[in-house]
């Protein structure tokens, strides 16, 4: 995928938006010092290279009663069915994040659940039911310290 060049205004509507994505654009408009029809440009020109993502909600799991977040290694027997085992995790509600990574596992995926048991029964029962699933390492997190989106001041014009 093609690098996106952007300027410091479109890095500065960004920072705004990855604070507050509900900022309205005439407000952004008057902290960078253009018209709110150039902000409308400007994010959607952002929009439609894939820059913007989409903006969503962010919910704190543990207020709503998921109460344990744990990492799992998962080890896939064929690697050829990676795409098909991603297929499966998809359809487990628990898993909010799933990666292909380098190392000792092939797929690296973060689940919410409501207590240890809900986690039990998401490994064995959800996770380790897709047959090409060899091994699995759940690794429990135990407070979750920050989490941020990519610094756009580091991102060269």
């Amino acid at each position: 995928m093609a690098k996106v060049n952007i300027d410091a205004i479109d890095r500065k509507i960004l920072q705004y938006l990855i604070k507050n994505a509900r900022m309205p654009f005439l407000e952004i408009a008057r902290e960078c010092g253009i018209s709110g029809a150039a902000i409308h440009q400007r994010v959607k020109k952002l929009d439609d290279a894939g820059v913007i993502l989409g903006s969503r909600l962010e919910v704190d799991p543990a207020m709503l009663g998921f109460d344990v977040c744990a990492i799992i290694g998962i080890k896939i027997s064929d690697p050829a069915m990676n795409f098909e085992t991603v297929k499966s995790l998809r359809e487990i509600p628990e898993i909010v994040e799933c990666h292909f990574i380098t190392g000792s596992y092939n797929i690296l995926a973060k689940v919410y659940c409501q207590n240890n048991e809900h986690l039990m029964h998401t490994i064995f029962e959800g996770v380790l039911s897709i047959p090409w699933i060899s091994d699995t390492e759940t690794f429990i997190s135990l407070s979750q310290v920050f989490s941020r989106q990519v610094n756009v001041d580091n991102v060269s014009e």
